[in-house]
Order: C-alpha cells, then structure tokens, then sequence
C-alpha cells in the first residue's frame, strides 16, 4: 500500500494538526473530513482520484491518527468545528466543496451553522447528524473511559481491532485495519481512545439539527445500506431535512464505505462535482 503521510503543521486552538494538500494549487478546492476512531486514511485512495481535478487538503483532528494527542486535550465536537473553521482560514478557502465522514458531518456542519463558515457544496457520508446516536458499547466506554484507560495493552488492542473492523460490511482488509489502528495502541494512544469517546455528547448535535432545513448550498448524502453503526434510515431523514439534498445508497458497503465500496463512492462523489460546474 501507498504511504500516507501528512507533512504540513498547524497549532490549533485544541493541539497540533497535522494536513496535507493534493493537486494543483489554483483548481478548485475540495476539503475532506474524517470521523471516528478513524483519521484522514480512510480517504487516500479517494483523495488521489480528486486531485487530478482539484486542489483536495486532508487534516487529521486533533487527537486523531497523526495529530498531536495529550492528556486534558479537547477532542470534542464542539472543538473540532472551531478547529475546521480555523483551517479553513488558514486556507484561505473562501467556499470549498466539503466532504465528511461520520463525526466529520457534525463537525462540517457546525462549522456551516454555528461558526459562519461557507461551503460551495457539502456531501456527507454515513454522519453523525441526528439523535440518537451512540452504541451500547460506546456509551459503556463514555461512561467508565478512566477504567478502560487501564486495561493491559493486549486486551485494549484486541478491543479497538475489533471494534474498528465492525466498521465495515464485508471486513477490512488486514493490513488496512492495522493501519487504522496503529495511532491507538500506544500508551499515548490509548488514553487518547478513550478520551475521544469520553467527549462525544450528543448534544452538539441536538444543537444543529433542527437547523439543517437552513443549508442552502448542494448537498449529497451518502448511505452504505449495511452500516450497523448508524442505521441507512438516518440518511434518509437527514436528505429529507436539507433542502434540494439528493440521497445516495451505496449497496454493500458499512459505515466504513471509503473501505467497502470505494469505487461506488468515489464515482458518486465525482458526479456531484460534476454537476456543480
């Protein structure tokens, strides 16, 4: 597999960002959002494609993947979206299209509402948008994260793999699930783990989405129909919420569609880029 390394760095208000930009400075700009307990990884192969046309930059957040990680960081939503309008300054991107994955729609879109930042288009795919979210395990681990931060680091290993590989449908390749794994395992990582699942409340959701009706850009959700994370239903009631927003299912593919049906995504990525010409 290709490296993926981010070598540009930014000191964000929440630690130390870690980005990187493909394609030819001066096309036009298209910013793509990770979610978790994933990084900016899960989008390579999708970044590649869109750079032959685009100016495409990929951050990790702040206490993800290669992103500076410490105790007592803010990993929240609520800091993620003031982040993302930061970078978005840095940038100097006045109306990018933008693109997220999970707990990145939340955070793009509270970028949008809450922080005034302008969006050319915005697709999401499989996001955090609307309540409930949130498994059984994962509000058990929110619950006792300190208790979790303990265990021995064999036993974290195997949860963590276990619980990023239900990510997908048919199963992630293994080399791929080592990959999204690897930030996570160390003593660093693993309090990091706990603490980005300690800080997710739903309420930074329940903030924004009796707001969406007020998007006016174009808007493509994405949904893959076998995603036990967050339920193909919830698309359809978010593409219902966004005017104009256009719905489409990406058969066989899980929450992790970048990884299950990158071919499927990435084809109805472009043909919304397309249609914005």
């Amino acid at each position: 597999m290709r490296e993926w390394q981010l070598d540009q760095t930014y000191r964000s208000t929440a630690g130390t960002v870690r980005w990187n930009s493909l394609g030819q400075p001066g096309q036009e700009p298209v910013v793509l959002l990770h979610g978790t307990p994933f990084s900016s990884y899960v989008w390579r192969d999708i970044a590649r494609t869109l750079a032959r046309h685009h100016q495409v930059f990929v951050w990790d957040m702040p206490g993800y993947g290669q992103s500076e990680k410490f105790k007592g960081q803010d990993v929240s939503l609520a800091a993620q979206g003031e982040v993302f309008t930061e970078l978005l300054s840095l940038w100097d991107l006045a109306e990018p299209t933008v693109i997220a994955h999970d707990f990145g729609g939340c955070v793009a879109l509270r970028a949008h509402l809450l922080h005034g930042a302008r969006y050319r288009a915005l697709a999401l795919v499989d996001p955090v948008a609307l309540a409930p979210w949130g498994s059984p395990f994962f509000r058990l681990v929110g619950a006792n994260a300190e208790v979790f931060e303990e265990l021995p680091p064999a036993l974290h290993g195997a949860l963590v793999r276990e619980y990023v590989g239900s990510a997908s449908g048919p199963g992630l390749h293994p080399a791929v699930l080592d990959r999204l794994v690897q930030p996570w395992l160390d003593t660093e990582g693993q309090a990091a783990f706990y603490r980005q699942i300690a800080q997710a409340d739903q309420r930074y959701t329940d903030e924004i989405q009796d707001r969406y009706g007020e998007i006016t850009v174009p808007a493509l959700v994405c949904w893959g129909q076998e995603d036990t994370w967050i339920p193909p239903v919830k698309g359809r009631e978010l593409a219902a919420r966004i005017p104009g927003a256009r719905l489409e299912p990406i058969a066989g593919a899980g929450h992790l569609v970048q990884e299950d049906a990158p071919a499927e995504l990435t084809g109805a990525l472009l043909g919304f880029l397309g249609r914005l010409r």
